[in-house]
């Protein structure tokens, strides 16, 4: 043997498919995706399910017998209440069963599609955008591994919530709620956040960055309900467009038709491999369709704090205008049927206010209160998004400037108060203009108006709860939201559960007088602004003291 040869390297083994494939690395991923979301995924699932199994329990009380049920048949059998929940099916016996199916399934349904939109852009986009993907692809990584285990996570997340709700709603024993429904009903839960994971997954790669991956689903789902709410009202066939529509359609319960849910299914395919197709496309952290260069120079509106805080959430703050227009707009034709609801449903009173007053204005009462607390969650978006920059690494250059901290958040917390006061507005303004169209007196629009942004102390009380845990303790920012269900809690559930008075006052939306029920007063809300600002004063004085922290 010459001793080239002997010298010359053995020749390495050729490349296999499970060290070259694309989807090396998925199992570990899948793993690391679970473990970060350990906390996260339960809540959801277990929150979806206490919401529907609860308010599943409540129907044997609310509707005791027969005639009950057929007076809530005929009571919520009307254009308003069938754009919010869905049609009305079944043969005209209003069985448990169906006024399960019916009031819930829709709403549900959405609320599961949120679940997938969160959670499948939080494990692709936003680790783009963090730029950690971009390590994580260094390693042993496939390219479509990371995209491939979060789909895994948010398919298995959506089958295990549609196997609870079908176990949660089965063993509840109520007269025809039964099991082959209860399946139907998970299924159809389930089916929808799956379309939905589908249409996120091709956001992501649209986009550069999550919040508009997230908005733009959104946006999809927003349209998808309003799709299936004119189809309901007018064109059946309309509800054929929309997978909320889908949902609906196997009519759990009474039907039980599986058959719907292969379009749901059909449809979450084609997505996912639209998405693979763009993720071929692009390159890490890059969208398919990319961003347009800015101007040269930044405008007078972005050379002071308060201008970047708009830019940051105009997207936002616009987004849950038009929500909560078309909320109002909804809802508010549902108060000309109030004291109809009251007199066939006694139950109902237990979630109005305990006072004498007409039957509009204790409904408005309760839909301004539940839409006030919904106004605090884009303000509060607002402060907790500070959080977020700040472990993305881009509070530090930016304070690096003459911009001291206690402006740069003083100019987010005027802010989300300014917009937190606009969607009230909005709030009350489009409830009043669809209760004055339906009753023909337009004096409802000044009334809910007022009514609403009376609220504005409330809102301010989150907003500065959030603003000193930003402040004092960061990682625990995110806590404040708990005040947000828990006034939710409150709202809906506090009179019917009897909650004592001293944990419900807890709620600072309960300190304000719910009005047109109610007579204006102006001092607990006086009482609650003075809180709201010595709680956004404190979390100035907090973040002067504090490091930025970064991830």
């Amino acid at each position: 043997m010459s001793a080239a040869t002997a010298t010359r390297p053995a020749p390495s083994a050729p490349p296999t498919p499970a060290r070259t494939g694309e989807l090396r690395g998925l199992g570990t991923l899948v793993r690391f995706a679970l473990r970060r979301d350990r906390m996260r995924l339960p809540m959801w699932i277990l929150g979806i399910l206490l919401a529907t199994v609860g308010t599943a329990v409540s129907f044997p009380a609310s509707y005791p017998d027969a005639e009950a049920r057929a007076g809530a048949l005929l009571t919520i059998d009307n254009p308003g209440t069938t754009a919010l929940i869905g049609a009305v099916y079944g043969d005209g016996d209003y069985t448990y069963g169906i006024i399960t199916g019916h009031n819930l399934l829709v709403l549900i349904s959405a609320i599961v599609a949120l679940m997938s939109i969160f959670t499948l852009v939080r494990h692709t986009r936003a680790e783009e955008e963090s730029e950690r993907l971009e390590l994580v692809r260094s390693g042993p990584v496939g390219r479509f591994a990371p995209a491939a285990a979060a789909m895994i996570v948010v398919i298995g997340t959506n089958l295990m919530l549609a196997l609870a709700l079908a176990l949660g709603l089965g063993s509840l024993g109520i007269e025809t709620v039964t099991w082959a429904g209860s399946f139907v009903f998970g299924a159809a839960a389930g089916s929808v956040g799956l379309v939905f994971a589908g249409i996120a997954a091709v956001t992501a790669q649209v986009t550069e960055n999550a919040r508009t991956a997230s908005s733009a689903a959104g946006l999809v789902l927003a349209a998808a309900y309003v799709v299936r709410a004119l189809g309901d009202v007018s064109n059946e066939t309309l509800s054929w467009f929309s997978p909320l529509g889908w949902a609906q359609a196997t009519e759990p319960y009474y039907a039980d038709d599986w058959a719907p849910l292969l379009l749901p299914v059909g449809a979450a395919v084609v997505l996912l491999v639209m998405a693979v197709a763009l993720n071929r496309r692009r390159d890490v952290g890059a969208g398919v369709l990319g961003s347009r260069p800015g101007p040269a120079r930044a405008g007078a509106g972005l050379r002071g704090p308060f201008g970047l805080a708009w830019r940051s959430n105009r997207g936002t703050l616009i987004g849950w205008t038009v929500g909560l227009g078309v909320f109002g707009l909804l809802y508010g034709p549902v108060l000309s049927e109030a004291s109809t609801y009251l007199d066939d449903l006694p139950i109902m009173a237990e979630f109005m206010p305990d006072i004498d007053a007409s039957g509009e204005e204790l409904f408005a009462a309760m839909v301004l209160l539940v839409g006030a607390i919904l106004c605090a969650v884009p303000p509060l978006q607002v402060v907790l998004r500070l959080r977020g920059e700040e472990t993305a690494g881009r509070v530090g250059p930016l304070l690096t400037t003459p911009l001291p901290r206690w402006r740069w958040l003083g100019a987010n917390l005027i802010l989300a108060v300014l917009g937190g006061a606009w969607l009230l507005a909005v709030l009350g303004f489009s409830i009043g203009l669809g209760a004055g169209y339906s009753m023909e007196d337009y004096s409802w629009v000044g009334t809910s108006t007022i009514a609403a942004v009376s609220y504005l102390p409330a809102v301010a009380v989150a907003i500065g709860l959030g603003a000193l845990l930003l402040g004092w303790a960061p990682r625990a920012a995110a806590w404040s939201w708990a005040l947000v269900g828990f006034a939710v809690v409150v709202a809906y559930f506090g009179g019917i559960l009897d909650l004592p008075q001293w944990l419900m006052n807890g709620s600072p939306f309960e300190h304000v007088p719910e009005q047109p029920a109610f007579d204006f007063d102006g001092r607990p809300l006086g009482w609650l602004s003075l809180v709201a600002v010595a709680l956004s004063g404190a979390s100035l004085v907090g973040i002067r003291r504090r490091d930025v922290q970064e991830a």
